[in-house]
């Protein structure tokens, strides 16, 4: 790892990356790509040191509350979370100035905040996204090979459905010929059932490749599937999307065990909801008379 100082915190859309780089391992990961211009070691990972001074400054700024995402490019539970605590501080600050809170993560470190996802809730809304690609626990250490795997992550959303917090599940990205199978989904789905996740986000079932993120996944598929490299250049040759061949009917069992369960499935109708700040305080205030 090494410090930088960051010019500013949040996006333009009130989203944050704490940290830039990572330790999980994922063979897919879209980070990588090139077109991210990132100038060190994907492993090293660059930390924001001034993260929570610079968020402090910008929520003191905001004319309104808003929600505030992160773990969209960077995971906020690297390894290194757990001494350096930045995303933890940054959490506090969110709760103390009445933020509402979108966080995506991997990673079961997540529940060493709850305390502070807890109370985030009570005020507004607090939503946990839970990635979940791979229901055989085998395959997923090789895929996700340094995080917790999909029954840990499973367990977590359980956790967060009984402390009355919302869930989304990120079913993304399927790996065409490694874990696009029916059953790989009807697994993820059990889980997604058993958690009462407010929705499933696939953009499609496929996988996404870019210079830089191509190199490593198929380094990866060498390593682990000698041959699959092969498969994929002669299916897809040089493509940015790379859909499952199987894509049209797993979706539509996706989409029918959403409706079954209630669960939402629409791309835009998920990201609405996690940018769309309650004040669930304001309502206990009215009810006082």
């Amino acid at each position: 790892m090494h410090e930088i100082q960051a010019k500013a915190i949040l996006s333009a859309q009130n989203g944050m990356n704490i940290y830039r780089g990572c330790t999980h391992g994922c063979i897919y990961c879209d980070a990588r790509s090139t077109c991210y211009q990132m100038d060190h070691v994907f492993e090293d990972i660059a930390v924001k040191a001034n993260a929570p001074f610079l968020l402090e400054q910008a929520l003191r700024k905001k004319r309104k509350k808003c929600m505030i995402g992160t773990g969209a490019m960077s995971d906020p539970y690297l390894h290194l979370e757990e001494d350096l605590q930045l995303t933890r501080r940054c959490l506090e600050l969110i709760e103390e100035y009445g933020f509402g809170l979108a966080i995506q993560t991997k990673s079961d470190r997540i529940l060493r905040d709850l305390d502070l996802l807890k109370r985030i809730n009570r005020k507004t809304k607090c939503v946990v996204q839970m990635t979940l690609t791979t229901y055989d626990e085998d395959l997923c250490r090789i895929v996700e090979p340094n995080v917790c795997t999909t029954k840990r992550r499973a367990e977590v959303l359980n956790i967060m459905r009984d402390e009355g917090i919302p869930t989304i599940c990120w079913m993304t990205p399927i790996l065409p010929f490694l874990n696009d199978s029916r059953e790989n989904i009807e697994g993820i789905l059990s889980y997604c059932r058993e958690a009462k996740v407010y929705g499933i986000v696939t953009f499609g079932i496929g996988l996404t490749l870019r210079d830089g993120d191509r190199q490593y996944f198929y380094r990866k598929l060498d390593q682990h599937f000698p041959g699959l490299k092969d498969r994929y250049i002669r299916t897809y040759g040089n493509v940015y999307e790379l859909p499952v061949p199987d894509e049209r009917n797993l979706m539509e069992l996706v989409k029918k065990e959403c409706a079954a369960a209630g669960m939402e499935h629409r791309t835009e109708k998920l990201f609405a909801y996690m940018h769309e700040f309650e004040d669930k305080m304001a309502g206990e205030q009215l009810s006082l008379f």
